[in-house]
């Protein structure tokens, strides 16, 4: 799966599903009559009202729930943040990543069309029939399923007994399912598709945290203070940081047909 070859042929598929999915959208509206009173791509998430904070408070809330793996990763990386700042205002070395055809995939190809299917697409249809709140829940359960095709390809190549590439599936479902139903919170809080985007590309960039490492570190005290110390303040930011005031009028809060659900935009 990470020869290049294999992404470029990936890279097409993905994008001709991604371009046909808000035609289905449209098809949606035009078949059950739902009349949202705006644009297409304004109910996908493509608008500029808003789109500063919409741009950078979820991904300061994010790097706040990753506070603890960004601490680790700072004591562990061999440079400073001086080195580290010269580093990414290089322009060549921008060059070597969009050269590479994994970090396409995994900062800019994956985050954008998963996040364009689904939540700007799958959300508006979801929320009239569900409501705001189980449609949060609902979302990411088909994010969750779409991965299983890891399963596939480690079983084809016997990459492992069955039970610990099945327990490994049932691992990524989780917190794939987890980090769908957060980012399905932002694009309904924020009424935009850039933070779920690049909240996406974060979260790929990071990985999932090395709690084996922290235990293991040898300031490992330290490490878990920022750990609980990140998930706490998370918390506490997490609605003030996506209150719906920052970003506008939400689209997609003009759609649920149960009033009830009208708290997650408020």
């Amino acid at each position: 799966r990470d020869h290049p070859a294999v992404i470029k042929r990936r890279f097409t598929s993905v994008l001709i599903v991604s371009g046909l999915s808000p035609l289905f959208v449209w098809l949606w509206k035009e078949l059950t009559g739902i009349k949202p009173g705006i644009s297409l791509l304004v109910l996908l998430g493509f608008r500029l009202e808003g789109i500063v904070p919409a741009t950078l408070l979820p991904l300061l809330l994010t790097m706040v729930l990753f506070l603890g793996p960004l601490i680790q990763l700072s004591m562990d990386c061999p440079w400073d943040w001086v080195d580290g700042l010269k580093v990414m205002f290089d322009p060549h070395f921008w060059v070597l990543c969009l050269s590479d055809m994994r970090w396409l995939r995994n900062q800019v190809i994956a985050p954008l069309t998963e996040e364009l299917v689904f939540r700007a697409c799958m959300l508006p249809m979801l929320i009239p029939c569900t409501g705001l709140g189980p449609a949060i829940f609902t979302c990411p359960l088909f994010f969750g399923v779409a991965h299983f095709h890891h399963v596939i390809e480690q079983l084809r190549f016997r990459q492992g007994s069955i039970a610990s590439i099945f327990l490994s599936a049932a691992f990524q479902f989780s917190y794939t399912a987890v980090f769908g139903a957060y980012t399905a919170f932002i694009f309904i809080r924020t009424g935009h598709l850039i933070g779920p985007v690049l909240c996406h590309s974060f979260c790929n960039y990071i990985g999932f945290p090395a709690i084996c490492a922290v235990l293991e570190h040898p300031q490992r005290l330290t490490v878990i203070i920022f750990y609980v110390l990140g998930m706490v303040l998370f918390l506490l930011l997490l609605h003030p940081m996506t209150d719906p005031a920052f970003f506008g009028d939400i689209p997609v809060c003009s759609l649920p047909a149960a009033s009830s659900g009208f708290s997650v935009c408020s």
